[in-house]
């Protein structure tokens, strides 16, 4: 399975998406803390937040804050994070959404958050089901919510 999984999941962590990386690891992010897995959002924030230029608050705020918070004052970042919450709690992105997303995002990058989302989210299903251990390390949700 891993390897009929591996072409999609390098090119969702590769150069062709046409995320950038602070957009990707925002995407990725929500969609972990959304899903309640753990293990994946921690190794993204073990590993990528500090790269893709996410602060501390930013980081809170896609675990369990809102796309309205103050972290979030470039509307491209709030449409990826509204698209995401929309996504995991309907499996949509209803009109209104998707035009406001069409006007930041060209037709590429559109299905680049679509997909990313949906794989991230068979990812999280996967670890929470196997019951993956959490890395040696890496934060936890407590690390978050309790601060």
């Amino acid at each position: 399975m891993t390897t009929a999984m591996s072409n999609w999941g390098r090119y969702e962590l590769g150069r062709d998406l046409t995320l950038t990386l602070r957009e990707r690891e925002i995407v990725i992010l929500r969609t972990c803390a959304r899903c309640g897995c753990e293990y994946e959002w921690g190794v993204h924030v073990m590993v990528f937040a500090d790269r893709a230029g996410l602060t501390p608050a930013e980081v809170t705020s896609l675990t369990c804050g809102s796309p309205d918070d103050p972290s979030w004052t470039a509307g491209r970042e709030a449409t990826l994070i509204r698209m995401v919450d929309a996504l995991h709690d309907s499996s949509d992105v209803d009109d209104e959404l998707w035009r406001c997303a069409q006007e930041l995002l060209d037709e590429r990058q559109l299905l680049d958050v679509l997909l990313l989302c949906g794989w991230y989210h068979a990812i999280c299903f996967a670890a929470r089901t196997a019951r993956v251990d959490l890395e040696r390390g890496a934060p936890r949700f407590a690390d978050i919510t309790a601060a």
